[in-house]
């Protein structure tokens, strides 16, 4: 019977690693985008959320016969390297227009389970019109429906909204198009990940942000203020554990003395270590920083190296001559590196063949390379930052 016990431990014990690494890569999970990975995360609910909240300080829901499970990421911190994305063409990232209209929409869904897409964009347009702050909502100009139409695209992405008849795309063409909507109203409140409700902060205050994610468990811990060891303790594995996760590498710069010390005393390494562990990561230390390596690569939402798109293409390439630079380079150095790209490959990457095409070309392979903390901007220079040493090109060793 022990070793039955043995065995069915290490089992729980790996689909435990791989819900959390999923989680992970998929804050939001639903049975309609990965039924495997649903049901694997709903068998082992109790343990992720237990998981969760002890290294994380993050809360999981699951509602299984909802069909979805929320992780409830919270940091402070604004990442402008992870915007929201749209799912028509280039996948750009969302600009201020966009998110403006996702919260408006959201809100005004939250009145009825069914709705038209011309009932709601009229409801939209009352609601900016009644904000002296917002533009209002435009319905007879393309650009604004487009805008609009992003919006329901990645609500119908998370599973809070579906067609009932026809899409959402047909009202690119025609304001008058006639879509029918189900709204999820419970996984729609499920998609703010804040403990604070906005209702209960000022929405005028400059720290909006802090006052919206602040997390009464730490006191002012975050802040370095007074507070006992209990909470400042927390706070560390908490925040140190969030950033491992949540970001391609940690440099030692980044983190306060008193998370630095924390990852040098036996028991924060410890505690990092055994975190690490329960999900699946390998923990690296270098000198510069720490990073999780995920062996199976189902973490994150993002690669590099990745030839999924040019802008990663270009990012290698321009990576190569950060690395052999050894110094900072300067911006026109990378762009003539990008025409040379386009010309030595004239069929490639086409969307960059227009006027400028190669400085938009590099500065999106930089901004890639920013986004993984493989290089960094300075005043119309770019330098390459530690981890850009992991893909560096080396010379083939032969044993003879």
């Amino acid at each position: 019977m022990s070793g039955l016990g043995s065995q069915l431990d290490r089992i729980e014990a790996e689909e435990t690693s791989r819900a959390i690494r999923l989680l992970l890569a998929h804050p939001l999970l639903t049975v309609s985008a990965d039924p495997n990975g649903f049901d694997l995360v709903r068998r082992r609910r109790d343990a992720l959320a237990r998981w969760f909240e002890e290294h994380c300080g993050w809360r999981l829901v699951v509602q299984a016969r909802d069909g979805y499970a929320r992780l409830l990421k919270i940091r402070p911190e604004i990442d402008g390297t992870r915007p929201l994305r749209r799912d028509r063409s280039t996948r750009a990232p969302f600009d201020r227009r966009r998110y403006t209209l996702l919260a408006i929409v959201c809100a005004e869904l939250l009145a009825t389970p069914v709705t038209t897409i011309g009932l709601l964009a009229d409801r939209v347009a009352h609601a900016t019109a009644a904000e002296p702050g917002i533009e209002s909502f435009q319905t007879a100009r393309r650009s604004e429906r487009a805008a609009f139409v992003d919006a329901l695209k990645l609500l119908e992405r998370a599973g809070a909204l579906r067609a009932l008849d026809g899409t959402a795309e047909s009202y690119l063409d025609s304001d008058t198009a006639k879509v029918l909507f189900q709204v999820d109203t419970t996984l729609l409140l499920r998609l703010l990940a804040a403990p604070q409700a906005p209702s209960t902060v000022n929405l005028d205050d400059p720290t909006v942000l802090a006052l919206l994610t602040k997390e009464p468990r730490y006191g002012a811990a975050p802040a370095g203020g007074e507070v006992s060891d209990a909470q400042r303790n927390l706070w560390l594995r908490h925040s140190i554990t969030r950033a491992l996760l949540d970001d391609p590498v940690v440099y030692r710069d980044e983190l306060t003395e008193a998370q630095l010390g924390y990852l040098a005393s036996p028991t924060g390494r410890r505690l990092i270590r055994q975190a690490a562990e329960q999900a699946g990561f390998v923990l690296e230390e270098r000198a510069e920083g720490y990073l999780l390596v995920d062996p199976d690569g189902l973490a994150t939402d993002q690669r590099f190296p990745d030839d999924t798109s040019h802008p990663k293409i270009a990012a290698l390439v321009l990576l190569d001559h950060l690395v052999a630079a050894g110094t900072p380079v300067a911006d026109n150095e990378l762009v003539h590196r990008a025409v040379a790209l386009l010309e030595r490959f004239p069929s490639w990457a086409k969307t960059y063949r227009s006027e400028e095409g190669a400085t938009r070309l590099a500065a999106d392979a930089v901004d890639v390379l920013c986004a993984f903390k493989l290089a960094a901007r300075e005043e119309g220079r770019v330098r390459a930052r530690p981890a850009a040493a992991r893909f560096a090109v080396a010379t083939p060793v032969v044993q003879e």
